[in-house]
């Protein structure tokens, strides 16, 4: 037994093998690990507060805005920052209706006002 270990350890084309059959270990338990697609919540499982619909009825009157997806933070019952994800024109305009529209509506400041167009073609 020892004399095969020791034979085995003198030949470079077994450590050789042997390095790399534990890197390919490594790479497949890090893959595993960090390599998957974290799906915390499935697609199209948020429902939408009746707040956050009424705004979006709201800005999907704006010119050239197809759809809306509105997302509200809040903290203690008030609102605090806003997402608005839009289909249609993406425009200096109209991100600035958005988000003087969204801010007025909700008496939050312009800034805390996140407006993107969709990525959806």
């Amino acid at each position: 037994m020892k004399e095969s270990l020791r034979k085995l350890r003198e030949n470079k084309t077994a450590r050789v093998l042997l390095i790399a059959a534990v890197a390919f270990v490594l790479l497949l338990g890090c893959w595993l690990v960090f390599g998957r697609e974290q799906n915390t919540a499935p697609t199209g499982s948020y429902a939408p507060t009746e707040q956050e619909e009424r705004i979006a009825a709201l800005l999907s009157e704006i010119e050239g805005i197809e759809s809306v997806n509105v997302l509200i933070a809040e903290e203690d019952g008030v609102p605090v920052s806003v997402v608005v994800v839009f289909d249609g024109g993406d425009g200096i305009l109209t991100r600035l209706r958005i988000t003087q529209i969204t801010a007025s509506a909700l008496n939050i400041a312009d800034n805390r006002v996140h407006v993107y167009p969709s990525d959806k073609k």
